[in-house]
């Protein structure tokens, strides 16, 4: 056993002989588990941790920053300034994502649609 482990086990045993482990909130209900099958299992705990600090790992970091560039994207004009820029930067989110081995169909909704619609509106000029 780690040395970690071990210090991890003694705590546990000192809160439990002071009862303060008991009358938690959920006592006795099923806890809820992430499903992590995905993370590798020597990053599991590394991930677990930034997570439970507020911190995403890198790769749905991209995605959480893809949905916020596509929404953005839905409530600009086509010919706006900054348009080209986001769905510039969009389309590489979307390549590094595929790249990660992540599915990107979250980002063919709204902005698809609308992108085909300007695409077709242009060819009929």
């Amino acid at each position: 056993m780690w040395l970690i482990d071990q210090l991890v086990e003694q705590q546990i045993a000192e809160a439990q002989r002071k009862g303060d482990l008991s009358d938690l909130p959920g006592s006795g209900k099923p806890l809820t588990l992430d499903d992590d099958s995905h993370v590798p299992p020597e990053l599991r705990t590394a991930y677990r941790l930034l997570k439970n600090s507020g911190f995403l790992p890198p790769e749905l970091e991209m995605r959480r920053e893809a949905v916020e560039l596509e929404r953005m994207l839905n409530g600009l004009a086509p010919d706006d300034s900054d348009y080209q820029q986001h769905t510039k930067r969009l389309r590489l989110l979307e390549i590094k994502l595929q790249q990660a081995g992540m599915r990107t169909d979250f980002l063919h909704g709204e902005y698809r649609r609308r992108l085909t619609e300007q695409i077709e509106g242009k060819n009929d000029v």
